[in-house]
């Protein structure tokens, strides 16, 4: 069983996709975010999970911000911590701390349109897919090895809400299959890359199209 945080700064749907999922051999100790009035901390108290709020207004620096999130984190003995709409940038030393035990979705297809605004971003170039990445994190923003791709087609009368909406439902679909991996131990991170172990027999790295 894999011990899980999750961290969200708002909403947190992701959170409430993965908590609804009932993933097999995950534990979710623990809710934690930025923010008290975060609506995401309601719904994880309704079912039943512990959590708590590391304000980092309260902090002179990111440094000790991070320092504070990760004592609260490390005392659920976590395996696994997941970004869920969590807002902040990470320092170095903290992703250090979690490397190979953090799971970030950023809802472009990476290596584009890192960053805010993807949606947009992907209209505004003319991109034919969107779609959203479930990534290990790195010190470098949006940047760390893939583990996993859904991909939507962008329809000619797309804006950027109704974009948004269909590669949410789609984080919502990949983001538990993804920790369901991790905690099946079906994720093996070498040379830069992650790969399924020989039960998938290819890569993790997988694009599914949706209409």
């Amino acid at each position: 069983m894999k011990n899980i945080v999750i961290l969200i700064s708002g909403r947190g749907s992701n959170m409430e996709a993965i908590v609804r999922a009932g993933i097999p051999g995950a534990r979710i100790c623990a809710v934690l975010s930025n923010r008290a009035d975060a609506a995401g901390l309601v719904f994880a108290r309704e079912h039943g999970i512990e959590t708590g709020v590391i304000d980092h207004r309260q902090y002179p620096t990111r440094e000790a911000f991070d320092d504070a999130l990760r004592q609260e984190i490390d005392r659920y003995a976590t395996d696994l911590v997941v970004l869920a709409g969590f807002m902040r940038i990470l320092t170095p030393g903290f992703t250090r701390h979690y490397e190979g035990r953090m799971l970030n979705i950023h809802p472009s297809l990476l290596p584009a349109f890192t960053g805010l605004h993807t949606h947009q971003r992907a209209i505004d170039a003319g991109c034919k897919l969107a779609g959203c990445t479930v990534h290990f994190v790195t010190a470098e923003l949006d940047h760390g090895p893939i583990v996993a791709q859904a991909a939507v087609p962008v329809l000619a009368n797309d804006d950027e809400a109704s974009l948004a909406a269909r590669v949410l439902a789609e984080e919502h679909r990949l983001y538990p299959q993804v920790i369901g991996w991790f905690a099946a131990d079906r994720l093996v991170w070498h040379d830069g890359r992650v790969n399924l172990n020989q039960d998938a027999g290819a890569s993790a790295a997988l694009i599914s199209p949706r209409a």
